[in-house]
């Protein structure tokens, strides 16, 4: 049972890593690309809607949204392109360094995030709390 979900996991992998390929393609509309930057960020991206170390929950949203993500940008993205991907992903086109820069810019989004979110909370217009009420 274990080999089979290590087999499931390098399928996930390589669905991945063809995804990629799949979004950097002139030939893949764009709603395609949006959601398999979107898919593929969170599947890397440390940062998760419910927290892994929550018991059950924390693991299941990675064990739900991201294939029902790679389904839904498969279903977007032509098939043949998508074959095409595939077979390069299966080569091995993409560099471990890759990995990398893939690290640098799902962190720099989410710095970006939170510093817009933060601004907008302590900018005067934005999101101040309502302070104790005035006596009359």
């Amino acid at each position: 049972m274990l080999a089979r979900w290590k087999d499931r996991i390098r399928g996930l992998r390589h669905e991945l890593a063809a995804l990629a390929l799949a979004v950097r393609r002139p030939d893949v509309p764009w709603y395609a690309k949006a959601l398999g930057v979107v898919v593929i960020a969170y599947a890397l991206s440390p940062i998760d809607l419910i927290p892994d170390f929550i018991p059950v929950l924390g693991l299941l949203d990675d064990l739900l949204l991201v294939p029902l993500g790679i389904l839904a940008v498969r279903a977007l993205v032509p098939a043949g392109v998508l074959a095409e991907c595939r077979a390069e992903a299966a080569k091995g086109v993409l560099s471990p360094r890759t990995g990398w820069i893939a690290a640098a810019v799902i962190v720099a989004v989410w710095a970006a995030v939170l510093g817009a979110l933060l601004r907008w909370l302590f900018s005067g217009s934005g999101g101040s709390l309502p302070g104790p009420p005035s006596p009359r």
